[in-house]
């Protein structure tokens, strides 16, 4: 009985051994689905996109387009204005605190800039990026222009267009008439600080316009170009402001200007680079946190490898 047992065991197994052999290499040599994405859309070996790629964000990129996350861009050469590459350059857009170009050029054009500035309470009362002003502090628009820049304060913004136009409407007023002297004609300001209003907007085009004008008030260049500034109280305390500007530390060339963001605006900024004499300047408007760097850095590397050619078009995608 015991040896009938034995063979039957060995039987049984010899048998099976074929069978796993058989269902292993089927499993081995089952052919994979291929890939049936556009060739434009990147996958990794499961047939999926990386994780960092939105494919419903992509779109096959046109011949000379450059990758760009900002709903609207310019980069133009500083010193003739032309435009070099743009994408959807005239489509009205919140500006968020890059409004303080114009809220900066404003002050600087009026001249008097150690003139004294006494804090009202409506300055202090201006929220969100503040440098904490209260009513009765006395500060040199000089020094304000520091803290407009650097720290972005709205409650600075605020009380620098008071001191301006005596009120903010008015001062508003000013803004959007001389944008318009300077060729910004799709532009509309209701404050000097950037804070969201339905009526309050610019376009990529108009915003680069702005900041070309403005680049050429040497104060304006210095203060934009400056990574770091002591912002001293009345009372004697000092704080250290250091520049919202990323690419004045990252980018080598870079000259400046001004970032911005609002939940309705997203992340705006506009730059300038300078390099072999030439110069050039970036507008991204509408775009991500870590888009509206790498866009700039984009533009910004465009335009100074490619200057101005008489009678030629700018690189356009709308």
């Amino acid at each position: 009985m015991v040896s009938f047992l034995r063979n039957f065991l060995v039987v049984v197994c010899i048998a099976a051994v074929p069978l796993d052999r058989s269902f292993a290499a089927t499993k081995r040599t089952k052919p994979k689905p291929r890939a049936t994405r556009a060739a434009a859309d990147p996958e990794d070996s499961n047939g999926k996109p990386p994780a960092r790629i939105d494919p419903k964000k992509m779109h096959l990129l046109r011949e000379g387009e450059i990758p760009l996350s900002a709903r609207g861009a310019i980069v133009l050469d500083a010193y003739t204005g032309k435009s070099l590459y743009e994408k959807d350059a005239d489509l009205p857009s919140y500006p968020a605190s890059t409004t303080k170009i114009m809220t900066a050029l404003l002050v600087i054009e009026a001249g008097d800039l150690d003139r004294e500035v006494v804090i009202a309470d409506e300055d202090s009362k201006v929220g969100e990026s503040s440098l904490s002003i209260k009513p009765g502090e006395i500060y040199t628009r000089r020094q304000m222009l520091f803290g407009l820049m650097l720290k972005s304060a709205n409650d600075v913004a605020h009380a620098l267009g008071r001191d301006n136009a005596g009120t903010e409407e008015a001062f508003a007023e000013k803004m959007t008439r001389r944008a318009g002297e300077l060729g910004a004609t799709r532009t509309s300001f209701r404050n000097a600080n950037g804070l969201h209003h339905a009526e309050h907007y610019t376009t990529a085009r108009d915003l680069a316009t702005i900041a070309r004008a403005a680049m050429q008030q040497p104060f304006f260049r210095q203060i934009v170009g400056t990574r770091g500034f002591q912002w001293v109280r009345p009372g004697g305390e000092i704080w250290a402001l250091r520049n919202h500007n990323r690419l004045l530390f990252e980018f080598p060339d870079c000259t400046g200007i001004k970032t911005g963001f609002t939940n309705p605006a997203q992340h705006t900024l506009v730059t300038a680079a300078l390099r072999d004499g030439r110069e050039v300047i970036a507008a991204v408007l509408y775009d991500t946190r870590q888009g509206k760097w790498e866009d700039s850095k984009l533009l910004l590397t465009f335009g100074m490898d490619h200057p101005p050619q008489p009678g030629a078009e700018p690189m356009r995608f709308d």
